[in-house]
């Protein structure tokens, strides 16, 4: 193990898997984190094959490779993509004591808590209202909500809008949504940016600066931040909240090799808010989710290995705990961490919880 003072001992190691740095830099970067803190001797990374939609059985391969290493007692997936719970199935045939974690689940949410000891993601519809919330602190007078019909097919995408839309009634804010082209659809990513850089001066001259913008795809938020500033209008979150996320692009900022110093990203993102006349204009999560979800994951799961924490039933505080030492480790900001257990109506799953952090304002 690393020479490291917040490293707490735990007998036997920790399997990590995650998407390729392809398919998720964050993903691949958590992992990265945890070996960087524990050791490569204590953390065992291997990654989904790329195409993982027609590999089901490179994925079955992939955690079948963990088994026979029986010093592994807990088994980290980030993310839990389609084909997750056939491979956790085998795997579970074969070793059935090992703590499993899985980090944004994209299979059905019932079956997934089943299997996982513990599922961690954004709470994508509560970020509906908070993120209007947000706004409203910054002092938006309309909200922009851009996004497309594929997009919008999708019940937790749909879902947060509905959210979205709610709430600007309730803080009295006008809620106008947008349709964007699809930028998987004939005019590309380029035709999409293309229309929100012509969009938002539009936006902004007909409801004033104050007005807020939302998108709901990752390739158009360098560009819809670059229009925010230069209108000077606000920017609540990235559809994936994280400082990493279209700010590093939008704003000129090298981020260089490796995982970056998330310190010195937010401290620039600051600099650049400030000179442009855009403080407290811009905000996000201080961390990404998917990084959070696998690093205080691990270190509810090292608990959980040295019996400081329930075997049965998950200890909600300590996990929030993990999550805020986290965040305060990686950006030196004291960020709290809201926490649900998610519900399908009829049954509410306590192994499964869904997150919401606070914001930090540029």
């Amino acid at each position: 193990m690393n020479e490291n003072d917040d490293c707490l001992p735990f007998p036997g190691k920790i399997a990590i898997i995650t998407n390729t740095i392809t398919n998720g830099e964050d993903d691949f970067h958590s992992a990265e984190q945890l070996v960087a803190k524990y050791g490569p001797d204590k953390i065992v990374h291997v990654t989904w094959p790329d195409n993982f939609l027609a590999e089901k059985g490179r994925m079955i391969n992939t955690v079948a490779s963990l088994t026979d290493d029986r010093e592994i007692r807990v088994m980290i997936i980030n993310q839990a993509i389609p084909g997750t719970n056939d491979a956790v199935d085998m795997f579970k045939g074969i070793r059935n004591d090992v703590f499993i974690l899985y980090c944004l689940v994209h299979e059905s949410f019932t079956e997934s808590a089943k299997r996982a000891n513990l599922i961690l993601m954004p709470d994508e519809l509560g970020m509906g209202s908070e993120m209007v919330k947000q706004a409203k602190k910054q002092g938006t007078k309309a909200f922009i909500h851009y996004s497309f019909p594929r997009h919008m097919a999708h019940p937790h995408l749909a879902g947060c809008r509905d959210l979205a839309k709610e709430t600007c009634a309730a803080e009295d804010i006008q809620f106008v949504e947008v349709t964007v082209p699809d930028p998987a659809g004939e005019a590309g990513v380029s035709g999409a940016r293309q229309f929100i850089m012509e969009d938002v001066p539009r936006m902004v001259a007909k409801y004033g600066e104050d007005t807020a913008f939302f998108c709901t795809n990752c390739s158009l938020q360098a560009t819809l931040i670059k229009s925010v500033v230069d209108c000077h209008a606000i920017y609540p979150q990235p559809c994936c909240p994280s400082p990493l996320h279209g700010f590093p692009e939008a704003l000129g900022i090298e981020l260089g090799d490796g995982f970056p110093n998330l310190s010195y990203v937010i401290g620039e993102a600051s600099s650049i808010a400030a000179e442009k006349n855009m403080t407290d204009r811009l905000s996000t999560w201080p961390v990404s989710s998917s990084m959070m979800c696998a690093n205080a994951g691990a270190e509810y799961a090292i608990k959980w290995i040295n019996g400081l924490v329930p075997k049965l039933a998950i200890d909600d505080r300590t996990l929030t705990d993990c999550m805020s030492d986290y965040i305060k480790e990686l950006v030196d900001e004291n960020i709290e961490v809201s926490m649900t257990s998610y519900s399908d109506g009829n049954k509410t799953y306590d192994n499964f919880k869904l997150l919401l952090m606070g914001y930090l304002d540029y």
